[in-house]
């Protein structure tokens, strides 16, 4: 099979802003779709005119509300639509749709038999936003009524083991071409990965028009050609990843894939979106997938499904990196790395050595913290809401602990020397709708009143300035994010996955 095309779909409103989008994009993609749905009524008259606008493929689409497109109407004017973009064909085919997309129970013959007579290729889809589609192949081969069309079957999975399904189902077709389709969050592995299902194409959508494709899963083209460099997949491409949920946003991706192409490794790291890391896990061993990067919630969790655990995980209790060699996960800890890297970076030449630190949370990456500070010699108290957490924690290096609530303020003026927040309250998120806005929803430690003397550190680096922080700052407080942690550990990371370093001349070796 051919290298899977990138196919970029058009939501615009009008014929001209979509030809303006292509010609933005026109050198990450080979081929256009252009949603007909989404033009005005005035537009979707004149869709014939696009092809004849721009100079790549088109793809005719008319997408049906019920199958998660825009057009409300009855069959007879969807089927007008279809005629009008279909007629009076160009005998310069560049100058017509390329591709049309009909549903599967979507069978007009005149229309079928006119574009096999100008060349125009059918896809015949089926979309399920429900559930999954199993039998993949066995659809496929009854979609093809005539032999000729590219069946396209796109379905929102349930969990990662619907999407590695698509994968083994498409390894099978072979004979003719066929689109497979993951919707939504947890299918966008099928999508940097379509060559592995051998997927005729996968779909982006630009940048500007993303909101129209949220729930469809979409990426933009320079995140897919620059970020996970689509064009160089194969199937002998090393393949690594990150999972956590519900995992908004990350940077490690940027990190990662940015050291393979500086080295020259053939390899790729993208997201993997579950709420149980044993499914994780399990995706990763069927698709080949030889390292992970784990991410709140699974850095405990996670230590249940390991065979092997290094010094560290045992020591602190917590895993953000998981090799699998010999048909074994191995757990590591680089967050421990990474903290204390940024920390020397952001302390200068101070010792904290008996400062009195507080430690905000008590989770995965806390339980990091905890570790080294023990080892710098710090005076921590661990503030957390549910109790039991922190106590846990704190017994095991002899430091104190207490609830995180407005009345533990003066406590945490006592271990203010150095604040480390490493919750997730501050982090870029959507609040459910209908929630009345609360202090404590970005701002861990709403009710303490920064003096301007503390020093704080907040491991969140998206946005790059947390709420805390900037409280803190005006206050006249030194602040720092997380983001040269997060580098830190994906150094160490990344020569765990690749056994090479990602700096010249640094020592990522793991803290013992």
């Amino acid at each position: 099979m051919n290298q899977p095309l990138i196919c970029m779909t058009l939501t615009g409103s009008t014929l001209e802003e979509n030809r303006q989008l292509v010609q933005k994009y026109s050198k990450l993609i080979d081929i256009v779709e252009l949603r007909v749905d989404y033009l005005t009524e005035e537009e979707q008259l004149y869709a014939r005119r696009f092809p004849s606008m721009i100079r790549l493929p088109c793809i005719l689409t008319i997408r049906r509300d019920v199958d998660g497109g825009k057009f409300s109407g009855g069959e007879f004017s969807r089927t007008c639509l279809f005629g009008r973009a279909l007629a009076f064909a160009d005998q310069d085919r560049a100058k017509n749709f390329a591709y049309v997309d009909f549903e599967d129970d979507f069978h007009i013959p005149s229309f079928q038999d006119a574009a096999l007579a100008f060349g125009v290729k059918i896809i015949r889809s089926v979309h399920s936003l429900e559930e999954p589609i199993y039998n993949l192949k066995a659809r496929c081969d009854e979609m093809r009524k005539t032999g000729y069309e590219i069946p396209k079957i796109a379905f929102l999975p349930r969990k990662l083991s619907d999407v590695s399904n698509l994968f083994k189902e498409g390894e099978q077709i072979t004979q003719y071409e066929h689109i497979f389709c993951a919707l939504g969050v947890q299918g966008l592995p099928a999508r940097i990965l379509a060559s592995y299902s051998n997927s005729y194409l996968t779909y982006v959508s630009p940048e500007e028009l993303l909101n129209n494709t949220t729930f469809l899963g979409h990426i933009d083209p320079v995140t897919m050609t620059s970020l996970y460099n689509f064009r160089s997949i194969t199937k002998q491409t090393q393949l690594f990843g990150i999972t956590g949920w519900p995992l908004y946003k990350t940077s490690s991706p940027e990190i990662h894939n940015a050291g393979y192409k500086k080295l020259g490794i053939n390899a790729v790291y993208f997201p993997i979106r579950s709420p149980l890391v044993s499914e994780a896990l399990t995706f990763a061993e069927q698709l080949g997938i030889k390292g992970l990067s784990i991410t709140i919630p699974h850095k405990e969790s996670v230590l249940y499904y390991l065979n092997d655990q290094s010094p560290e995980v045992v020591q602190i209790g917590a895993c953000n990196t998981a090799i699998y060699k010999n048909k074994k996960w191995i757990g590591y800890n680089t967050d421990a790395y990474g903290f204390k890297r940024a920390l020397l970076e952001f302390l200068g030449p101070m010792s904290i050595k008996r400062k009195k630190v507080a430690i905000i949370g008590a989770g995965g990456a806390a339980k990091a913290v905890a570790y080294i500070l023990k080892q710098m010699g710090a005076r921590v108290c661990i503030f957390n809401r549910t109790l039991s957490h922190a106590k846990q924690i704190a017994e095991r290096y002899g430091f104190k602990y207490c609830t995180l609530e407005p009345d533990c303020a003066p406590i945490l003026d006592e271990y203010s020397n150095l604040i480390i927040q490493t919750t997730s309250v501050g982090m870029t998120k959507e609040i459910k709708p209908g929630t009345p806005p609360q202090p404590e929803h970005n701002d861990p430690i709403y009710f303490y009143n920064f003096r301007g003397n503390e020093l704080l550190m907040d491991l969140i680096y998206k946005p790059a300035i947390t709420p805390v922080m900037k409280r803190a700052s005006l206050s006249g407080c030194r602040v720092n994010n997380g983001y040269r942690m997060l580098e830190y550990q994906a150094y160490a990371q990344f020569k765990l996955f690749t056994g090479q370093d990602f700096e010249e001349d640094t020592d990522t070796t793991i803290i013992q």
